[in-house]
């Protein structure tokens, strides 16, 4: 296939979707090579991750994961959520109870409902083998359709101090559950970021089994988040083109030495700074780029997925602590959608299909502009390119945008990702084409139709400075 040239430059205003304009317009350009199409983005590959502690009925014996809970299983329908891990610190705590069958029964009814699968966790520290077994055991027997896999304990790397340490925890419980459940499959370890190589161990030790699906990390790129003390230093860091480099280090000390194993890997609990976020960082407009980039980031390095950790509160070590980095947390009638929200939505808008190499080429006269792009070619025979303009505060600019169509496209239309005010520090009033997503879980999807071509072949679009454009060309059906 030959390679396609994409490039940039002006055309239209999206005033009408409430974007303020910024003072300086800059063109780019952008490549894209349609030659070597990368592997399917799997359809569960933007997922969720909660505590075990979230799983549990509350005081009134009421449950959070239940099928009578509408607004949550509308939330998760919309926002395209087809992975849920259950696990977190939580999982291992002795301050946590182990949930009971109730518990069982009200998740995955809810994850049937919302026709998700789940990640389900069992104690690894002064664990239960036979509990864990019989647990399996009803799992497996009742909700296998939703289930996706098993897994034992979170982060053992905190409370256990060798690998071999480890497998003498983990073994006994995997043994008791494939005794009573021949055809469970697994991820694991579940690692923090310095213990990659025990994933290496693992994967070794574990990959002619056939029965691990993942292996399994977890990354915090801005590491804790307590730490931010400025939030306009750590919305700056969000949207720094540097944490790129964050992403490549860890991708390079964690990824390669897995090949050997041929097991596929999952960040199955991720976000952006941990022990639940960075205060007026982490809620802010910031992370919905932030996570878009995220997202297509790790999909163009080769990752099955990412689970963003979520709920009201989540475990910081020992403690409970408020989720400054939910993707959405409860309110009276419903929930209410944080920015990281609208970011997977567009994701999950655009990535269906195989990504194709996308390169920014900024103008002479802007060699810093911090636009990134992606390309997926879709299943539906359409073209998505999604361009992030991470430019924000007093000096931010637009960047002015002319896609040339590949061959056998013409035309089609936008969606816009924006905050009032183009402001990266808003928490409220973004809108996804146009329109919020309501506390009961709605949201009206609107495209723009792009306007016709100056150029045949060509489309001319505009990405205001803290914006997100997916555009999607049509296909020859």
């Amino acid at each position: 296939m030959k390679k396609t040239i994409v490039c940039l430059g002006l055309a239209w205003s999206l005033a009408g979707a409430g974007i303020v304009m910024a003072a300086t317009e800059v063109p780019a350009s952008v490549t894209i090579d349609a030659s070597n199409p990368s592997a399917q983005i799997p359809d569960d590959y933007a997922g969720l991750s909660y505590e075990t502690k979230r799983e549990l009925a509350d005081a009134e014996g009421k449950h959070y994961f239940s099928p009578d809970n509408a607004p949550l299983i509308q939330m998760l329908q919309t926002l395209g959520i087809k992975n849920l891990r259950i696990g977190g610190n939580t999982v291992d705590s002795a301050k946590v109870a182990i949930p009971v069958q109730a518990d069982i029964d009200s998740l995955f009814g809810c994850a049937k409902a919302a026709n998700t699968k789940v990640i389900y966790s069992f104690r690894l520290n002064k664990g239960d083998p036979q509990g864990s077994a019989d647990q399996a055991k009803y799992i497996y027997d009742h909700y296998a359709a939703n289930l996706i896999c098993y897994s034992i304990g979170n982060e053992p790397d905190i409370y256990v101090h060798s690998y071999n340490g480890y497998l003498k925890e983990w073994k006994p419980i995997y043994d008791a559950i494939n005794q009573v459940v021949p055809a469970a499959k697994y991820c694991a370890p579940s690692l923090t970021s310095n213990a990659q190589p025990w994933a290496h161990q693992f994967a070794a030790d574990y990959a002619s089994s056939g029965k691990i699906i993942y292996i399994t990390q977890h990354e915090y790129a801005g590491g804790a988040g307590g730490k931010i003390k400025d939030p306009v230093y750590g919305r700056s860091l969000l949207l720094s083109p540097e944490w790129q480099q964050i992403y490549q280090t860890y991708y390079d000390k964690f990824v390669p030495p897995l090949k050997d194993s041929g097991l596929p890997y999952r960040l199955e609990e991720a976000n952006n700074f941990y022990n639940g976020g960075a205060k007026d960082v982490s809620d802010t407009f910031a992370s919905a780029l932030w996570g878009v980039d995220y997202l297509y980031w790790w999909a163009a390095h080769g990752s099955k997925g990412i689970n963003f950790h979520n709920g009201d509160e989540v475990a910081a070590g020992q403690q409970i602590t408020i989720c400054r980095y939910a993707s959405f947390t409860s309110v009276p009638d419903g929930y209410f959608a944080h920015p990281l929200a609208y970011g997977i939505k567009l994701f999950n808008l655009g990535a269906h299909g195989q990504m194709i190499a996308s390169s920014v080429v900024p103008d002479d006269s802007a060699k810093d502009l911090n636009l990134v792009s992606y390309a997926v070619l879709g299943t539906d025979k359409n073209l998505y390119v999604t361009l992030i303009n991470k430019e924000h505060g007093a000096a931010a600019r637009d960047a002015t945008v002319t896609i040339k169509a590949p061959v056998g496209y013409a035309g089609g239309q936008s969606i816009a990702l924006v905050a009032p005010n183009n402001d990266e520090s808003a928490k409220d009033g973004m809108t996804l084409g146009g329109n919020p997503i309501k506390h009961d879980g709605t949201w009206q999807e609107q495209w723009t139709d792009l306007p016709p071509a100056a150029t045949p072949g060509q489309v001319q679009v505009k990405v205001p400075a803290t914006s997100i454009l997916l555009v999607r060309l049509t296909g020859a059906k």
